[in-house]
């Protein structure tokens, strides 16, 4: 049976609270909207498929989260897309280390058809109305969450409430494995 899924990295439980008190306050503000119910995460893709592959997949966030290192993370401001997306964004230093754990996450999932989300962010709210997006960016103006980057989790879609829970953590493993490079023997 086919099933659809996400990987993302989760905060602290501290920042999961924060986040859900200004997805509540901005509720309170402009009534329901798309992820006023999320639990607060970052993106790493979204992909389909049928649930007896899911072990094989597992085994791969398995070896590449062994491979990463945690690293504290800071967001600091707050953004939005053309999309109608409320977002807290990373500083660049943040971001630099967000990238490539993303990018790695993504490759080794390259046989799926990826959802991919190239650009670290927590999402307060999705699909605003121009006018809701400009509420949400009246009301939050200022922030600084961070946390110990230090797992990634595979969350599986619930078809009825509409909402990802999660099925398996992958914590970090600090065991960077070397950069294989070409050499030549001659």
């Amino acid at each position: 049976m086919e099933k659809k899924y996400s990987v993302a990295i989760y905060p602290s439980q501290e920042v999961i609270d924060a986040v859900k008190t200004m997805k509540d306050y901005l509720k309170i503000k402009i009534d329901w909207y798309s992820s006023c119910n999320s639990t607060a995460h970052i993106t790493i893709c979204e992909f389909t498929i049928d649930d007896s592959q899911i072990d094989k997949f597992k085994q791969k966030l398995l070896k590449i989260c062994d491979t990463f290192l945690p690293s504290q993370v800071y967001f600091d401001h707050f953004g939005s897309y053309e999309s109608g997306a409320f977002y807290i964004a990373p500083n660049e230093k943040s971001k630099v280390n967000l990238k490539p754990i993303m990018k790695k996450v993504q490759e080794i999932l390259k046989p799926l058809k990826l959802k991919k989300s190239e650009d670290p962010h927590m999402s307060i709210g999705r699909k605003l109305t121009p006018e809701n997006l400009r509420i949400a960016s009246e009301l939050f103006t200022t922030t600084e969450i961070d946390f110990l980057c230090k797992e990634i989790v595979l969350r599986e879609l619930d078809p009825i409430k509409k909402q990802f829970f999660v099925i398996k953590t992958f914590p970090f493993g600090s065991n960077p494995q070397p950069e294989f490079v070409q050499g030549s023997l001659f």
